[in-house]
């Protein structure tokens, strides 16, 4: 009698976990069927914003579900994307993550549960940005080199504000003054570049090192920000004016990369289907003509990406210990 009683369990069992999976494979097949919500970890208005919005726009096109923007600011990045990786993994939370975020808060954050590519699901890259250096219009340096020599000459009393502590700006700060011997103070601020630039414009830093020129040239025509410098080599065509700080012979590597990921362990359907359209988006050619804005395009997909996360933790991990403050 009880072993009848265990058998029926098991089987009962078995078609229960059978019919979930069925469930499971339906859903995925049919994926999406309501709307989907994509965070942003910083607040309105930064270099984040654009892109984001420019995603969520075409994916909701090409899904035919609503694509809702949820900004969730706060500790760097890490609150918000926090908050994806411990999303239901079904689809509809996905987030807008950048290489500071992934590749270093988890080597200075000990608490962060996403320590690494599989912890969560990386989906695509949409692009990167270079970081430029900003003044108010009404600064007294005309030049880059105008502002390294007052730097050197006044160590740890100009402050740049930067779009949190330790994100790529403030790091290309602490390169910056590696390699010219100065001593730039940032002021890093949990809302995103945005809040960093409002704090230029309110008269509370004294420049600004700003992921991307998106929404830059517009401050420069009206007469209130001049850009210095682009931690880049060569010409950044979104602000031609911009001194290379490589050209000039300063050793500055790093730039802002952004990603779009999800919570690990989506079905397989599901993860395939978002892959393909997150990398039809960036080949897109809306993707393309909104990139020149001042995003450099790199499609990767899933895997190359998680390679380039786990390449970037060991840039940054080894600039940490330059640094002596691991």
């Amino acid at each position: 009698m009880n072993f009848r009683r265990l058998s029926a369990r098991c089987l009962f069992a078995v078609l229960g976990s059978t019919a979930a999976l069925a469930q499971t494979s339906v859903q995925a097949q049919t994926y999406p069927t309501r709307p989907i919500t994509l965070v942003v970890p910083y607040s309105p208005g930064g270099s984040t914003d654009p892109v984001a919005r420019q995603y969520a726009t075409q994916l909701q096109k090409l899904l035919g579900v609503d694509v809702t923007i949820e900004n969730k600011p706060g500790g760097s990045g890490t609150i918000g994307t926090g908050m994806v990786v411990r999303a239901k993994p079904d689809g509809y939370t996905l987030g807008l993550a950048t290489n500071s975020i992934l590749a270093y808060q988890p080597l200075v954050n000990t608490s962060l549960t996403f320590k690494s590519p599989d912890k969560y699901q990386p989906i695509v890259k949409l692009g990167s940005m270079p970081v430029i250096l900003v003044v108010r219009a009404d600064a007294p340096w005309q030049n880059f080199s105008d502002f390294v020599q007052h730097v050197k000459q006044n160590p740890g009393k100009v402050r740049a504000s930067v779009s949190g502590l330790r994100t790529v700006p403030d790091l290309v700060a602490q390169e910056f003054n590696k390699s010219t011997g100065t001593k730039l103070r940032t002021v890093p601020f949990t809302g995103g570049s945005g809040e960093a630039l409002v704090a230029l414009l309110g008269n509370r830093v004294e420049a600004t090192l700003f992921t991307g020129a998106v929404g830059i040239p517009s401050h420069v025509q009206a007469g209130k920000i001049r850009v210095l410098a682009v931690f880049d080599k060569g010409t950044y065509s979104p602000v031609p004016e911009a001194q290379s700080t490589i050209d000039a012979g300063f050793i500055t590597t790093l730039a802002a990369s952004f990603y779009i990921v999800g919570p690990k362990g989506m079905p397989t359907e599901v993860l395939n289907k978002l892959s393909k359209v997150s990398m039809d988006i960036v080949n897109s050619p809306e993707f393309k003509k909104f990139s020149e804005t001042g995003y450099a395009l790199d499609p990767k997909g899933p895997d190359a990406l998680s390679a380039e996360i786990i390449r970037d933790t060991k840039t940054f991990d080894s600039l940490l210990k330059e640094m002596d403050q691991k």
